[in-house]
C-alpha cells in the first residue's frame, strides 16, 4: 500500500472564534521539509496538552474522503474546500478508517509512524465548523480520522508517500475499534474485552475499555461532546 500525502499541515495555537479558548485546530499548508519527532512536526502546537497531542498523538490524519459528506451536511462552506477544516496534520485520498488498522507502520519520508487511536471529537469541531452538533456527527459517522505515534523520527517533504511496512493487526481496522469505543449496548463487552488487549492500541484507549469492563457503564460524552 502505498498513498500519496496531498497535503502537509501544521499551525500555532490561536483564538477559537465564538469562544474564549485557544485551540491548535487551525493549520496552514506548508511547502517545506518538516522535522517530526515523537512530539509531533516542528511548528505545530495544541492550546491544550491535557487531551490534545503528546506521542500518541503526534500526528492528525484526516481522509480528505469524507470532505463531500461533510459538505452534504454542512453546506459548501469555505473551510470545507480544502485541507484543514478538521485540524489535520496529514490530507489523503484512497485511506479511510475501514482500510487501515490499529498498529499499522508505515514509512512516511525519513520518518516512520504507527497507527495508534482514532479521535474522540470534541466541542471545539462545534465552533471550528458553526454546527452545534458537528462532533456528535463525526462520533455518530465514525469518520474521525486517527493519530499517528512515532517510531523513528526524520524529515518528511510535501508530496511523500505513506508506505505500509508492517501490518500486526490485520483483524482490527480502525472502524471496528471506533464502534467499540462509541457502542453504549451491553453486546459491545465482548468487543471492549478484545480492544483492551489490543497491543499498539494507545494505553488511554485501552484504559477507557478495561474500565467499561470493570464498571459495566459507558463514560458521559456530553462534556466532550457539548463544552
Amino acid at each position: 500500500m502505498r498513498i500519496a500525502v496531498d497535503a502537509l499541515l501544521v499551525g500555532r495555537s490561536a483564538p477559537l472564534a465564538g469562544t474564549s479558548h485557544q485551540s491548535g485546530i487551525h493549520k496552514s499548508l506548508v511547502a517545506t521539509p518538516l522535522w517530526l519527532s515523537e512530539q509531533g512536526f516542528d511548528g505545530d502546537e495544541q492550546a491544550d496538552r491535557r487531551v490534545h497531542g503528546g506521542p500518541e498523538k503526534a500526528v492528525h490524519h484526516y481522509p480528505r474522503d469524507h470532505y463531500p459528506a461533510w459538505i452534504e451536511q454542512l453546506g459548501a462552506q469555505p473551510l470545507l474546500l480544502a485541507p484543514g477544516a478538521f485540524g489535520e496534520n496529514l490530507s489523503t485520498c484512497g485511506l479511510t478508517e475501514e482500510s487501515i488498522c490499529v498498529g499499522d507502520v508505515f514509512e512516511l519520508g525519513q520518518a516512520v509512524v504507527q497507527v495508534s487511536q482514532g479521535r474522540q471529537p470534541c466541542w471545539k469541531l462545534n465552533a471550528r465548523l458553526g454546527h452545534k452538533g458537528a462532533a456528535r456527527l463525526m462520533q455518530d459517522m465514525g469518520r474521525t480520522g486517527w493519530y499517528y505515534r512515532v517510531l523513528q523520527a526524520g524529515w518528511v517533504r510535501p508530496g511523500d508517500a505513506l508506505v505500509l511496512a508492517e501490518r500486526p493487526e490485520p483483524a482490527w481496522p480502525l472502524l471496528r475499534v471506533i464502534h467499540a469505543l462509541f457502542g453504549r449496548e451491553p453486546e459491545h463487552m465482548r468487543e471492549w474485552a478484545a480492544a483492551a488487549e489490543l497491543a499498539p492500541l494507545a494505553e488511554n484507549w485501552k484504559r477507557t475499555f478495561r474500565r467499561r469492563l470493570e464498571s459495566g457503564a459507558v463514560e458521559d460524552w456530553s462534556r466532550r461532546l457539548e463544552g
